[in-house]
């Protein structure tokens, strides 16, 4: 229940994210962020905001854990729409968790794979990657690796 322990606290945040994804390109574009994440429910959930400086939005994460499925169900938000996205569900196994669902992307039908690694460093990281072809294959176009601020 307690696998984002970890992530409480502030952070510093170098992205990189692919400019546009599922075509090809290979542009990724660098930009900084700041996050804080506080905890919820003893562990069983916690609340993190980042703020996008450079691009002149805010998102936030709300992680619940589900105690009878023993899973991680994660909401994203983002201060562009105020919309509450479904959420990318999943577990850890060790120090990585990795976490599925299904979104649209540029309107049409995609699945979305979300990893957390090195989270028992002192440099976890997070990416996102989208499967256009019902989770064959798949595109890496967000990374996030975070720093104690």
């Amino acid at each position: 229940m307690n696998d984002f322990d970890f992530f409480i606290g502030s952070w510093t945040v170098t992205n990189r994210r692919l400019a546009e994804p599922l075509t090809g390109s290979d542009d990724w574009a660098v930009f900084p962020g700041t996050s804080t994440c506080q905890s919820l429910f003893e562990g069983g959930g916690n609340l993190d905001e980042i703020v996008f400086p450079t691009l002149g939005f805010r998102g936030c994460t709300l992680r619940l854990f589900d105690v009878e499925r023993e899973e991680w169900s994660l909401y994203w938000a983002s201060s562009r729409n105020g919309l509450l996205q479904p959420p990318i569900v999943g577990t850890f196994d060790g120090d990585r968790g990795d976490f599925y669902g299904d979104d649209t992307y540029e309107g049409a039908p995609i699945k979305v794979h979300y990893a957390w690694t090195g989270t028992t460093t002192a440099t976890p990281r997070w990416q996102q990657a989208f499967s256009a072809d019902d989770g064959r294959t798949w595109e890496t176009n967000w990374v996030m690796e975070f720093a104690r601020a």
